[in-house]
């Protein structure tokens, strides 16, 4: 029996995506996202927890973070979890995991008014959206 790997996200942008070119011209963007939850504890007191998540986007949305996500942009992401291991500039083994979306939507306005319609421009490119499962870290 095959596995389910899904990530569903709704949260707000920590920081501009920071966005680079491979050799092969396609882009890779990576932001750190934050969703939020709110209770009430034992006291009956208002708690806001915060969970901060690595976000991968592979062209072309790389290319919708690129021109339309900023820094407090809201948006909703779907993806998948992805774990790997790489070695810091002293050599220790460091272990992350990130979120490699496969769809976005974004929500609330456009950073400017003559850019056109956000959520025109996700829809158009959500067809294209497909992520290979091969990804070169």
């Amino acid at each position: 029996m095959a596995g389910v790997n899904k990530v569903i996200l709704l949260g707000n942008l920590g920081k501009d995506p920071e966005v680079r070119r491979l050799d092969d011209g396609r882009g890779v963007a990576n932001f750190s996202l934050a969703t939020s939850e709110t209770y009430k504890n034992k006291s009956g007191e208002k708690v806001t927890n915060t969970e901060w998540h690595n976000i991968v986007l592979w062209s072309p949305l790389a290319d919708i973070a690129e021109n339309y996500l900023k820094k407090g942009s809201q948006v909703y992401i779907e993806g998948k979890i992805s774990n790997r291991s790489y070695e810091d500039k002293d050599g220790v083994k460091k272990y992350i995991s990130e979120v490699v979306g496969r769809e976005i939507t974004l929500l609330g306005r456009a950073p400017s008014s003559d850019s056109m319609n956000t959520q025109e421009s996700t829809t158009q490119n959500n067809q294209e959206s497909s992520v290979e499962d091969d990804l070169p870290f």
